[in-house]
Order: C-alpha cells, then structure tokens, then sequence
C-alpha cells in the first residue's frame, strides 16, 4: 500500500507477478518437478492465469488503489464464503447447520463493510434509496473493484483442484503467474506513464518484499496446499489476514473505518471461524442433550491408523 501512490496499478500487479512466477518455476527446476506435458494441462494453466493471475492481480491493484489496505484485505478475504458455495456443489465438500450460518453472517458482514453507509441510514429511516447504475462509476469504486479480485481468487483457488490433475501445482503456480503477469504489463504500457520513475528505493524494497514473500513464496505455499486438502476450512483460515492487516493499516497508515464497517469486519471474522470450526460445532448439540438428560455424551469415534507389517 505505501508504495501505490508513487507507481501504477497495472505495472505493481505485474511486478507482484512475473518475478514471483519465475523464482517459482525455477525452485521447481531444482526440484526437477515435472513441467506441463500435454495441451490439456496448458489449457487448464492458462484458465487458472486468467482467474487468479490477469483478473484478481488487476482489480486487487485497482482496488487497493482506491480503497484501504485494511478494509481491502477484509473484502479479499471474504473469498472463504464462495469457494465454501463452490466446494459444496463441485466437490461435496459438507457444509451444514452452522455452516450456513456462518455464511449467512458473512454475507451481511460483507454488507455493512462495503454498502454506502448512507444507504443503511436511509432504510433505517424508512427512506428510499437512489440507485443510479453506472458501468463507469462503478468500476472505480474500491470495494466494488476487491470484491471483484475476491471472487476471481476463489474461482481460481477452485480451478486449482482441476489443474493439480495433469499438472504440478506448484509448477501450474509459476506458470500462472508469468501467463497473468505479462497482460498486466502490456495494458500498462498502452494506458499507463510514469510507472517506476517515482519509486524511491524503499519502494522498490517493498515491492520486492511484496513479490518473494507475498506472491512467490504465498502463492506457492497457498495452491500446493489448496491442491490436496479441505478447500472450505483451509481457505476459512484467512480470517487471520484482515486481522493483520487493520490492526498494522490502524499503527502505520492511520486507516479509520467507521463503526458500521467495524461491525462488518467483525461479522465477517465470525462467519468465517463458523465456517472452519463447522465440524466441532456441530458435535455440541447432541453433549448438550446428554448432559440435559444426565447421561454421558457418546465417544466421538476415533480414527485408527492401521499398522504397517
């Protein structure tokens, strides 16, 4: 965020991209993981480029570049809600009860951080609101925009699912980064100036940092992982993100937000702790009717790992 004032967004969501893709792909040499083989994987590859590469990069710095870093990393890190949706209908990955509810409560936590306030004062008054919809308008709107990257990021995240079946995740990842880096780079050359000249050497620190621990050794990291566990839990634990980053946006770049968007911002942490803790809520009800009817609670049953020869 420091750095945005003194470059371009297109060129900074290039930056964040292209090297990292190639430090990735070249740890992956290395570790002489397998490079794409067929043309399947290369289309999978470049579908997964243009979700979490070309389109979040893009609208995650246009966004950030009208919004704040704080109320920003909380509209990204909403993506847990739909990959949640989309893992239930593509993989059967099990909701349930307060599963629901924490989506439920993360929709309205959405809501209240990124509707006007002063549409929130008007129904609260029985008044009505003015909607004037406009294309242009509404694509520079900073949370519009980081709602826009959040949902590209959990598309791309699920499409990793499909990816990792006829290629190396992490090599998909480095791929992925250079195919959705260099469009980024081309459209600033054509509508951009000024891209770099203004960056002082701290800036480029910092996008340096932005790049080897933010994208290359995150984005790594992040796919491989999302390539083989449960995408709704694992994705929910990216409530502990905006966390972070309001609390260091409040310490280093003096962000407000008002008292609606902090209730958001807490309705938002809560749905997604629901979202990951789903499973051992859901175990409460039937202790709690044991203990009311003074019996023991069944044991949960306990999962034996076979012994080897």
């Amino acid at each position: 965020k420091g750095v945005i004032p003194h470059t371009t967004p297109l060129f900074m969501a290039g930056v964040r991209l292209v090297p990292a893709g190639i430090l990735i792909l070249i740890v992956t040499a290395l570790l002489k993981r397998t490079q794409p083989q067929t043309w399947r994987a290369w289309g999978w590859i470049t579908l997964f480029a243009l979700l979490d590469g070309f389109a979040f990069q893009g609208f995650l710095a246009e966004g950030l570049a009208r919004t704040g870093a704080g109320l920003g990393s909380v509209m990204i890190d909403s993506q847990p809600i739909v990959i949640a949706l989309l893992s239930s209908w593509l993989f059967g990955e099990l909701i349930g009860l307060w599963g629901w509810l924490g989506l439920g409560i993360g929709v309205l936590g959405i809501s209240l951080i990124g509707i006007p306030a002063g549409w929130w004062t008007a129904l609260a008054q029985g008044g009505a609101i003015a909607f004037h919809f406009n294309i242009a308008a509404l694509f520079d709107n900073g949370q519009w925009l980081m709602f826009l990257a959040s949902l590209s990021m959990a598309l791309g995240t699920v499409s990793i699912r499909y990816v990792s079946r006829h290629v190396d995740p992490v090599v998909a990842t480095g791929w992925h980064m250079i195919i959705g880096g260099v469009p980024l780079w081309v459209m600033s050359g054509l509508w951009e100036s000024q891209q770099w000249q203004q960056i002082s050497p701290v800036g480029w620190l910092e996008l340096a940092y932005a790049t080897i621990c933010g994208s290359a050794i995150a984005y790594g990291l992040f796919f491989w992982i999302a390539a083989r566990g449960n995408l709704t839990s694992f994705t929910s634990l990216t409530f502990l993100t905006p966390v972070f980053a309001l609390i260091l946006s409040h310490l280093l770049l003096a962000e407000v937000l008002n008292g609606l968007q902090w209730f958001g911002v807490a309705l938002t942490l809560i749905s997604i702790a629901l979202i990951n803790q789903r499973e051992a809520m859901a175990n409460i009800g039937p202790k709690l009717i044991s203990l009311f009817r003074g019996q023991q609670a069944p044991p949960l049953p306990v999962k034996v790992e076979a012994e080897g020869p």
